[in-house]
């Protein structure tokens, strides 16, 4: 899809621990019957991406996988072999998830994860194979100038200073101070936020890479993100949900706001 464009190209959700096992099993049940219901999602118009739980991704793969969903993970080792616990890229591949989750502000606080291993994460995963969704965003709100840059400096850190696989990678863009947020950020300074960005990647991509420009940056949208966001937002590549995408209800609506767009 083309950089800036207004016809959002993603929508995707994230359960986080929030759900046990029949809960997410009819989650996904809710949003296979509501894919077989819009055919049109088969075009490839909109791509939709589910991240379970780490058991309940095969569950996801047999019910989504046909459907096209790419399935997801929250998250990812950033090595294999001895490392108790951890669950490496390529055996997320080997099972079919397509992206993983990398960055979150969450395992950045609770769980220690610094710059270097995040850009050890997004190394494996890409070698995997395996889409890294890098999520970024700035700890309190600033001006759009600022977010922008501090955005930039995650995402440079993560690539291990090289913009050349960029085009390999979705950015998340969620700012610290709106998740888990009453509402949304301000739809005029997500869509600000978000076209500096992509303009500055890609600008500083073209100075090494000539052919920059055919390989489009894609930004979505997280943090409180719900129903009736997208129509606000300009030049943003899709949402990616929390908790309001748990009733599959919601998930559905935002799927039927993006086709909507694209029309």
């Amino acid at each position: 899809m083309p950089d800036g464009v207004d016809a959002p190209g993603f929508v995707g959700a994230s359960t986080k621990a929030y759900m046990g096992q029949a809960q997410t099993l009819a989650w996904l049940d809710g949003i296979a019957t509501a894919i077989d219901e819009r055919p049109e999602l088969t075009a490839g118009g909109v791509r939709t991406f589910v991240i379970p739980a780490f058991p309940l991704i095969p569950a996801a793969l047999e019910r989504l996988g046909s459907r096209g969903v790419m399935v997801g993970a929250q998250t990812v080792s950033w090595g294999d072999g001895a490392l108790t616990g951890e669950v490496s890229a390529a055996l997320l591949a080997e099972m079919g998830v397509g992206i993983v989750e990398i960055g979150h502000a969450e395992r950045r606080e609770h769980f220690g994860e610094s710059d270097e291993v995040i850009a050890q994460k997004v190394r494996v995963s890409l070698d995997a194979g395996l889409t890294p969704l890098l999520c970024i965003g700035e700890p309190e709100r600033a001006s759009i100038a600022e977010a922008a840059e501090f955005c930039r400096r995650q995402v440079f850190s993560a690539l291990g200073g090289s913009l050349v696989e960029l085009p390999a990678l979705v950015l998340a863009y969620e700012p610290i101070w709106a998740i888990g947020a009453s509402e949304p950020a301000a739809a005029d300074y997500v869509s600000g936020v978000v076209t500096a960005v992509r303009d500055t990647l890609r600008a500083e991509r073209a100075q090494s890479i000539p052919d920059a420009a055919e390989h489009p940056v894609s930004v979505i949208y997280g943090g409180s993100a719900g129903p009736g966001l997208l129509q606000t937002l300009h030049g943003v590549d899709g949402l990616f949900l929390g908790r309001f995408a748990h009733d599959p209800a919601n998930f559905v609506k935002v799927v039927d706001e993006a086709l909507a767009l694209r029309a």
